[in-house]
Parts: structure tokens; C-alpha cells; sequence
């Protein structure tokens, strides 16, 4: 392990794949085929929302930040773990590791809130149809996305700046892919009392509140929707927040596994990976974002509508 003069750790050793080094070819390819998708479904959703004026309305607003926010978040990991696929043992310096940490937390932390400020979008629509447009006005969700990011970004800076204040001079190998939090605390060799109360009070702001508003949202659409006399209304109604439900479901949901999940009692060395974890890991941190367009596109007429509109008018423009 390579040390400074005053003993302070420069670097950090990622295990990854290392315990299966057959299986570690096979999951760069997979891994870098769903990140162009991810990069081409949420580019094209970008792209269609900003060029179709249809789409230019509070719903699909978020729905761009929440592309471009999946589009910045697989690139702060991404390229580390392919790097790491290659490798036996991929070394990353000590402020490069936090540097990819400050990103992967922030977009994070930044989804999570995103995801509570659209159902609170979602909510208004369906239970306050008439006054929709003048409660949901440029002056509300602008400042709904801008305190979204913002609060990812400061919770992210706050989680970083106690980590990189902790002192490292034992084990330097992580067994993950990335620099991940959880995975570099466990590495400190003095009291994380601190980092772990603020990663409680974090989780109680970006993961618990939004998830209470969520759940507090989808109550009231479904009670409203249960109202409506003719199924038909029942559908459209439904359809214009499934998209967004079935979204938050798999994050959430992923998430909840994967930190949720009991961790065996044997040693967490790189011969005893649980497949299982680097699983749920990578469908956490790359097939989820690649998912969102997908979800939305097939799900929303509006969206295909657009796409179609924009190749077509491509097409003849090119003729």
C-alpha cells in the first residue's frame, strides 16, 4: 500500500471482478452495450422533448432532468468499471476515488428528490386538473428541479468532505466496482460516529421524505382515479403517471435490496464476492438509467408521437 510521508493513504485498490476473471469480459461488453444505450435512449428523449413544443410542459421538463441526470450519473461510474473489467486490480488515487464519489453521490441523491418533485407534478395533475397549469407554472417547477439538484449537490459535498477527513492506514481495497461510500468507510481506521449520523440524517432527506411524498402522492391519484365514472377515464388518467410509478418502483426498489440485504457472516475478501451483489450493483448503477427512456417512450403516446414527428421530419429534409 502506498503511502505519503505523513503516512496518509494516496490510493485505493478496487477489487471488482477480480475473484472471476472469466466472467469479467463478458460483463464489459454488457455493461458498456447498456451504457450507449443508456446514452442514446436518454439523448434522444432529451432531444425530442426540447425539439417538439408539445412537450414543453412541466411533466416533460422534469422528464428531461431526470434523462440528462441518468446520462451524468452512469458517467461518473461507468468508465471506472470497465477500466476495472480489464484490470486484475484497477488502482485509483485517493482524490480521484473521491472525486467519482462526490458524482455518483450527488446524481444520486439528486434522483431521489427529482423523483418525489415529479409525483408531486403527478399529484396536482390528476387531483387538481382545472388549476393545473397555474399551479405548476414556470415559477413553481423551475425552482422544483433547481432545489433538487441543489440539495443533491450540497448533501453530496457534505458526505464527501467527512470522508476525505477521515484517516486511511490500513486496508486500502475496496471490493466494489467504484468508489462507493458505504465501501470507503468501512476502510477508516478511526470513529466514523459522525459520518454515520450525517449519512442518516442524509438518508432521512433524500431517500425517506421523497419516498413518504411519493407514497403520500399516489394515495390521493389513486383515490381520485377510483372516482372517475368511465374506465376509460380511469385509464387515461392512470396512464399519464404509470410511466413515473413504474420508474420509482425499480429505483426504489433496487436500492432497498441491495442496502436492505443481510451480508453473510463470511469474509468479504475478493473470494467470497456474491455474484448476486455485483448484480444488483450493476442493475442499480447502469440498467436502471437505461431503462427510464425505455419506460417512458413505450409507455406514453405523446413521447412516440414526437419521435415520430422528428424522424419524419428528418427524413424529408434529407430528401
Amino acid at each position: 500500500m502506498e503511502r505519503t510521508n505523513d503516512s496518509m493513504l494516496t490510493e485505493f485498490v478496487l477489487v471488482g471482478l477480480s475473484a472471476h476473471p472469466k466472467l469479467q469480459t463478458v460483463f464489459f461488453v454488457l455493461v458498456l452495450w447498456m451504457y450507449l444505450m443508456n446514452l442514446l435512449g436518454n439523448g434522444v428523449l432529451i432531444s425530442v422533448i426540447i425539439y417538439d413544443s408539445h412537450l414543453h410542459t412541466p411533466m416533460y421538463f422534469f422528464l428531461c432532468n431526470l434523462s440528462f441526470l441518468d446520462i451524468c450519473y452512469t458517467s461518473s461510474s461507468v468508465p471506472l468499471i470497465l477500466d476495472n473489467f480489464l484490470r486484475v486490480r484497477k488502482r485509483v488515487s485517493f482524490s480521484g476515488c473521491m472525486v467519482q464519489m462526490f458524482l455518483s453521490f450527488a446524481m444520486g441523491a439528486t434522483e431521489c428528490v427529482l423523483l418525489g418533485m415529479m409525483a408531486l407534478d403527478r399529484y396536482i395533475a390528476i387531483c387538481y386538473p382545472l388549476r393545473y397549469p397555474v399551479i405548476m407554472s414556470k415559477n413553481t417547477y423551475m425552482p422544483m428541479a433547481v432545489g433538487s439538484w441543489v440539495t443533491g449537490l450540497i448533501d453530496s459535498v457534505v458526505q464527501t468532505s467527512l470522508a476525505m477527513q477521515l484517516p486511511f492506514c490500513a486496508n486500502n481495497v475496496i471490493n466494489h466496482f467504484v468508489c462507493e461510500i458505504l465501501a470507503i468507510l468501512k476502510l477508516a481506521c478511526a470513529d466514523i460516529s459522525i459520518n454515520v449520523i450525517s449519512m442518516a440524517g442524509s438518508n432521512l432527506m433524500v431517500l425517506v421524505i421523497p419516498l413518504l411524498v411519493i407514497s403520500i402522492s399516489y394515495v390521493f391519484i389513486l383515490t381520485t382515479i377510483l372516482k372517475i365514472p368511465s374506465t376509460e377515464g380511469k385509464r387515461k388518467a392512470f396512464s399519464t403517471c404509470s410511466a413515473h410509478l413504474t420508474v420509482v418502483i425499480i429505483f426504489y426498489g433496487t436500492i432497498f435490496f441491495m442496502y436492505a440485504k443481510p451480508k453473510s457472516k463470511s469474509s468479504v475478501g475478493a473470494n467470497n464476492q456474491d455474484i448476486t451483489e455485483v448484480l444488483i450493483s450493476l442493475f442499480y448503477g447502469v440498467m436502471t438509467p437505461m431503462l427510464n427512456p425505455l419506460i417512458y417512450s413505450l409507455r406514453n403516446k405523446d413521447v412516440k408521437a414526437a419521435v415520430k414527428n422528428m424522424l419524419g421530419r428528418r427524413n424529408s429534409d434529407g430528401i
